[in-house]
């Protein structure tokens, strides 16, 4: 009798695991497209301004522009979305625990080989009583990044004056190619 039980009990509780796995997957394929639509749109809004004003005048876009396409996608998706990164240059991009641990865990990956343009991470939490879905993609550097992010001896004319100007406490250049640079990060109230 005691073995029906258990086995009923293990039924019931595979019944409620499958939703809530049905959930998550829905959840992580939702986050997966923030960046599908934030990261092609900034590249070329920053493509624009450097081809226009040239590598200086763009780090506006950087600074300026990509919070607010965030902010907008934001309310239109009601995911509130960001970029972080463990060498911010802006203050406001520094990683809570939970994105701190997920960008060491990304630099982790992309040491063992991974490929750093499909690192991501969705995992449903509890933040603060409330049920939460966060979601983060890694940002590698592109070479379109060095001209900004490189070492010093790569930056375009003109980046470092306007970087010590804007950011005096920047920690986000001497990357390479295919680095991590951040991550565009998001989370839902469930």
């Amino acid at each position: 009798m005691k073995r029906l039980t258990l086995l009923s009990a293990l039924a019931c509780l595979g019944a409620f695991a499958l939703p809530a796995l049905a959930d998550d997957a829905a959840l992580l394929a939702e986050g997966r497209t923030i960046p599908q639509k934030m990261v092609p749109k900034l590249l070329e809004v920053l493509q624009g301004e450097i081809l226009k004003s040239g590598h200086a005048s763009a780090i506006s876009v950087c600074r300026d522009k990509a919070p607010q396409m965030a902010k907008g996608l934001s309310e239109q998706t009601g995911w509130a979305i960001r970029r972080v990164s463990l060498k911010n240059r802006n203050p406001k991009a520094v990683p809570d625990a939970w994105e701190q641990a997920v960008l060491q865990d990304f630099e982790r990956r992309l040491a063992a080989g991974e490929d750093p343009t499909k690192i991501d991470k969705g995992e449903l939490v509890t933040v603060d009583g409330q049920k939460t879905y966060r979601y983060m993609k890694a940002l590698p550097t592109q070479g379109l990044c060095l001209d900004c992010h490189g070492k010093a001896n790569s930056l375009a004319p003109g980046v470092e004056a306007k970087l010590k100007e804007l950011y005096p406490d920047d920690k986000a250049t001497g990357y390479d190619e295919k680095q991590i640079r951040g991550a565009i990060t998001a989370k839902k109230p469930l």
